[in-house]
């Protein structure tokens, strides 16, 4: 087994908005497409062997949060440039970078749903 997690789903209020917000910060477009006959916004990703997801529409049963699991986001050499991204694309700030010894730097941040995400870069 070479990952824990193999695929993780953000849930939103509002796709569109979260689809925006992540394409900003990230540098890099969500896509959106139709997968079983259902609209989600796929994260870039390597191959179907390491860690991919998706951003989910709104589901009744499925609901932002600020106390669930934390999804950390790969920011290899650009943690600072998508922290200066986060608050013109309608997310908070939560916790600064910083470091955590040798696995790197972190930061937290509220996305425009009101997830809480983390930050990370080796270097």
């Amino acid at each position: 087994m070479k990952n824990v997690i193999t695929w993780f789903e953000i849930p939103t209020n509002n796709f569109d908005r979260a689809v925006k917000f992540y394409s900003e910060i990230l540098g890099e477009e969500v896509k959106v497409e139709d997968f079983m006959g259902q609209q989600l916004g796929f994260f870039a990703m390597d191959s179907m062997e390491g860690v991919g997801g998706n951003i989910m529409p709104p589901d009744q049963n499925f609901k932002p949060s600020t106390n669930g699991a934390r999804v950390y986001f790969n920011c290899q050499g650009k943690l600072d440039q998508v922290l200066a991204r986060v608050e013109k694309a309608g997310g908070k700030i939560i916790k600064p970078k910083i470091n955590i010894g040798q696995p790197g730097w972190i930061a937290l941040i509220s996305d425009s749903e009101g997830n809480i995400a983390g930050l990370h870069s080796a270097v």
